[in-house]
C-alpha cells in the first residue's frame, strides 16, 4: 500500500478551477513549479506524500477523496459498459477509468441515462406481459407505474411523518432564522458544506427548477420560481443533507417495489421535510388555531405561498397536538390529478374527488378567488370544501404553463372551528343548516339522475334507451 502511486490530475484541476486559481498561483502555494503542477494535472506525475499533506493543509482537501473519489462511478460505469448492448465498444477498462477520472459530471450523466434506459425497458417488459395476457385478464394491477405506486401509498396513509417533524423542529431551532429563513439556510449551507446558492435566468436553466452541481458545490435555482418556491427548493436541499437518515428511514417504511419509486418517494418526503422546516409543527398548529385555519393569514404569518400553507394544514395530526383533519386535492384545468393527501389519508371511499360539480373546477374561471361550499355525497356524508387557483412557475410570453387549483376539505362537523364555516349559505327556517350541493364520488360511480354535469354513464345502471323520452343528462339511465 505504501508503494501505491496516486494519480489524481483531474481532481487537482477541479480543485484549482473551483477556487479560481491559475496553475502558477496554485503551484506557488504548494511550493512546486508550474510545469510540475501541469504534469500532475495531466496524470504524468503521481502525488507525493509531501504534496498530499500540503494540499490537505492549504486547501483542506480530504486525503480519502484524493485516493478514491471516482471509485463508485468507475464501478458503475464498468457495469454500464458490460451491458450486452455496449460490451463490444471498448477494448478494455482504461477508457472507462479516464472518463470517470477526467469527466465526473459526464460520468454521472451517462449513469443517469443508463438507469433511465433500464427502467424504461422494465416498464416495457411489464406492458408486454400485460398485453400478452389481454385475452385472459385486462387487470392493470400488475402493471402499476412507480409514480402511481408512490401516490397510492402516500394517499392511503396520514400525511404526517413524526421523525421528519422532530428533525425539522430541531433544525429550525439550530438555525434560529428569525424572519429570514432563506438567509439562514444559505448561511448554513455555505458554512457547513461550502454550498453557494445562485439564481439563474430561464435561458441558462430552461428545464429545471433546481440543480445541484456537486463538484462546484453550487445550488442553482430557476428565476421562474416565486420567492416562496425558491425558499422551498433551498429548504429541500438542506433537508436532504441534514435529515438524510430520517428521509431514508421514511422511504424504507413505505416498502416500495423499485428504485425509481424510492427516488420519487425521496422527493416527496424531502418536500414534506421542507414544509416542516418552513412551518414548524408547534408554531404552525398554534397559529392555525388562532386564525381558525385561515390559509391566507397563515401564508402571511410564515412567509409561504397559499399552496404551501394549504399543504401544511393537512399534516396536523400529531397525537398530542391534533388539528382539524383536512384533506387536499390538486388538479389542473383539464381535471388531471396532481396531488392528494389528508391528515387521515385522502378519503377516497367517502369523498372520491372526481365529481365535475366540485368548486375546484369552477375556480379556474375565478383566478385567486376563494370558493367555499358545502357538498353532500349520495351516502349522506357532508363536507366543507375550499377551492382556489394556484400560481405555478412563471412562463415566458410564448409559453403556456400548466396551472392548477387546490381543494381543501373537511367534515362539515368542523365548520364552527374554521373561518370558512361562516361563509356557507344556510337553509331557511328556525334551525338553519348549511345548504349542501349534491355531488358524487365520480360519474362512473354516481347514480344521481338528471345531473347536468354528468360526463360518463354509471357502471351500475343500464342506460335508458327509450325512444320516446329524452332525459336532461347526456347519459340517461333507468
Amino acid at each position: 500500500m505504501a508503494d501505491q502511486k496516486i494519480f489524481a490530475g483531474p481532481r487537482i484541476r477541479r480543485i484549482r478551477n473551483a477556487k479560481g486559481l491559475t496553475q502558477t498561483a496554485m503551484a506557488e502555494a504548494l511550493g512546486i513549479s508550474p510545469s510540475y503542477l501541469n504534469l500532475i494535472e495531466r496524470n504524468q506525475r503521481p502525488l507525493t506524500v509531501q504534496l498530499i499533506l500540503k494540499l490537505s493543509a492549504v486547501y483542506k482537501v480530504d486525503v480519502e477523496e484524493l485516493q478514491g473519489e471516482a471509485g463508485g462511478a468507475l464501478s458503475s460505469l464498468k457495469e454500464v459498459f458490460a451491458d450486452p448492448l455496449l460490451s463490444g465498444e471498448l477494448p478494455g477498462d482504461q477508457e472507462v477509468v479516464e472518463i470517470a477520472e477526467a469527466a465526473p459530471n459526464a460520468s454521472a450523466a451517462i449513469l443517469k441515462l443508463y438507469r433511465a434506459y433500464r427502467e424504461q425497458a422494465e416498464r416495457l417488459s411489464d406492458l408486454s406481459a400485460m398485453l400478452a395476457r389481454e385475452g385472459h385478464s385486462t387487470s392493470m394491477a400488475g402493471a402499476k407505474l412507480p409514480m402511481d405506486e408512490v401516490r397510492e401509498v402516500l394517499e392511503s396513509s396520514p400525511n404526517h411523518h413524526p421523525a421528519l417533524e422532530e428533525e425539522a423542529e430541531a433544525f429550525h431551532h439550530l438555525l434560529k432564522p428569525g424572519d429570514d429563513l432563506m438567509g439562514a439556510l444559505k448561511a448554513w449551507l455555505k458554512a457547513e458544506h461550502g454550498i453557494v446558492v445562485r439564481s439563474l435566468p430561464v435561458a441558462t436553466m430552461p428545464n429545471w427548477r433546481r440543480r445541484y452541481d456537486r463538484h462546484s458545490q453550487r445550488l442553482f435555482l430557476s428565476e421562474r420560481l416565486s420567492p416562496f418556491d425558491q425558499l422551498r427548493e433551498v429548504a429541500m436541499e438542506a433537508a436532504l443533507i441534514r435529515m438524510n437518515v430520517a428521509v431514508a428511514a421514511g422511504i424504507n417504511a413505505l416498502k416500495l417495489s423499485s428504485d425509481e419509486a424510492r427516488r420519487i418517494a425521496r422527493f416527496e418526503l424531502a418536500r414534506y421535510a421542507a414544509h416542516a422546516l418552513m412551518m414548524p409543527y408547534q408554531a404552525f398548529h398554534a397559529a392555525a388555531q388562532r386564525a381558525r385555519y385561515d390559509v391566507d393569514v397563515l401564508k402571511s404569518r410564515f412567509g409561504v405561498s397559499f399552496e404551501q400553507a394549504a399543504n401544511r394544514v393537512t399534516s396536523l395530526c400529531r397525537p398530542s397536538m391534533q388539528g382539524v383533519p383536512f384533506f387536499m386535492l390538486e388538479v389542473d384545468v383539464a381535471g388531471h390529478r396532481f396531488r392528494r393527501a389528508g391528515a387521515q389519508g385522502f378519503p377516497q371511499q367517502r369523498f372520491g374527488g372526481l365529481c365535475p360539480k366540485l368548486s375546484i373546477h369552477a375556480a379556474f374561471s375565478q383566478p385567486a378567488q376563494i370558493l367555499v361550499e358545502a357538498v353532500e355525497l349520495p351516502g349522506g356524508a357532508e363536507f366543507i370544501t375550499v377551492s382556489r387557483t394556484l400560481e405555478g412557475p412563471q412562463g415566458a410570453f410564448s409559453e403556456r404553463p400548466r396551472r392548477t387549483a387546490i381543494l381543501l376539505g373537511c367534515d362539515i362537523g368542523f365548520r364552527d372551528e374554521i373561518v370558512y364555516g361562516a361563509a356557507l349559505p344556510m337553509t331557511a327556517g328556525k334551525t338553519p343548516q348549511p345548504l349542501a350541493i349534491p355531488v358524487g364520488p365520480a360519474c362512473r360511480l354516481c347514480e344521481r339522475s338528471g345531473c347536468l354535469a354528468r360526463a360518463e354513464p354509471p357502471i351500475t345502471r343500464p342506460l335508458g334507451l327509450d325512444e320516446m323520452v329524452t332525459g336532461l343528462s347526456a347519459f340517461d339511465f333507468q
